[in-house]
């Protein structure tokens, strides 16, 4: 039994012996990285005749972003119709006035902040420090 382990012992030694003296090889250079042409700007447009010089076209008005319905964050609250609102950094319930959620807690303004783990209560008082940030300021007192 002691000539197994001695024999096991010697192999790994030799073979990682073998790791520590071998030279790195030399490395094939990398093939040059193709660059793209830059992308075309856009068709040329000759003027019209009898178009005044140095007219330029008007740009379209620019449409407003829309508000997004969920926040990249937080996940928005189970059961629940609302909206994420971007200033605020909570979810806006729709069925509820002033009634908020972020991560897994809901909160209420009542003349005075409350927070809940449900929609429906129970609801304990709490102050500007114990609600998200945008909202101690949306609301503050």
């Amino acid at each position: 039994m002691n000539s197994i382990v001695r024999l096991t012992l010697i192999s790994l030694a030799l073979g990682l012996g073998a790791c520590t003296v071998q030279q790195p090889g030399e490395r094939e250079p990398l093939p040059p990285i193709e660059t793209t042409p830059p992308p075309h700007q856009g068709p040329v447009v000759k003027p019209l005749p009898g178009g005044q010089p140095g007219s330029q076209p008007s740009k379209p008005a620019a449409l407003p972003k829309p508000m997004p319905r969920t926040s990249a964050s937080f996940a928005p609250p189970p059961g629940g119709a609302s909206h994420w609102d971007p200033k605020l950094g909570v979810y806006v319930l729709e069925k509820q006035p002033n009634t908020f959620y972020r991560q897994r807690t809901y909160y209420r303004w009542n003349n005075g902040w409350s927070w809940s783990l449900s929609p429906a209560g129970p609801w304990q008082d709490t102050d500007s420090s114990g609600v998200p940030g945008g909202l101690g300021r949306a609301f503050g007192q």
